[in-house]
């Protein structure tokens, strides 16, 4: 565990009883919510190379056009 981590959980380890659980449910939360990011990310590169190879051909065959930023 790093120096600023054990500091967090330091002064977490100071607060009242229902807001460490508060706490301790937030973290765990975001843990497991980039733990499935991370998951689908993975098993999604074959859908995002499928997509960018389309992308690309659609440039290349002029199907695309610049962004106007003043449209937006």
């Amino acid at each position: 565990m790093n120096t600023r981590l054990e500091e967090a959980f330091a002064q977490a380890a100071q607060l009242p009883s229902d807001e460490q659980e508060a706490l301790a449910a937030l973290l765990l939360d975001e843990i497991a919510s980039e733990r499935l990011w991370d998951q689908v990310f993975a098993q999604s590169q074959n859908q995002i190379a499928k997509l960018a190879d389309e992308a690309v051909t659609e440039f290349q065959e002029g199907r695309t056009a610049l962004l106007d930023e003043e449209q937006l």
